[in-house]
């Protein structure tokens, strides 16, 4: 099996990953996934599709990864691995996309408006 590359975005954050054939080793920005996500429920957001699909410890994981936070991160990454597994066996998207891991989430924050504190926020209103 070749490499296959795909993209997951979330926020702020882009995570470009390289899905090939292995014994399940992930490895984020040249760090194991237990290093860079060392909270348990981050590790159980990237390897979620690999749970569903039942095919863990069946891939190699490369993923580079930049913007965003660490929960923005993870779900780029869970995105760019759904995707992955999608192109190389379509029935796993009858398992994925009721779960909605294939749906790419689109909440950005709200730009600053000008006149305004922040984007919602306004300047207190004096009557008198």
């Amino acid at each position: 099996m070749e490499t296959v590359h795909k993209i997951g975005r979330r926020k702020t954050a882009v995570a470009r990953l390289y899905l090939s054939s292995g014994d399940g080793k992930v490895t984020i920005n040249n760090k194991d996934l237990s290093v860079y996500f060392p909270t348990a429920t981050l590790q159980y957001k990237v390897n979620q599709p690999f749970a569903l699909t039942g095919t863990e410890g069946t891939y190699d994981v490369k993923v580079n990864v930049y913007g965003g936070g660490i929960t923005g991160q993870a779900e780029a990454i869970r995105l760019a691995i759904s995707r992955a597994l999608c192109e190389i066996d379509v029935e796993n998207r009858g398992t994925l996309k009721p779960e909605g891991l294939l749906t790419r989430d689109p909440r950005m924050v709200e730009r600053k408006k000008f006149g305004q504190k922040k984007a919602r926020k306004k300047f207190q209103f004096s009557k008198r």
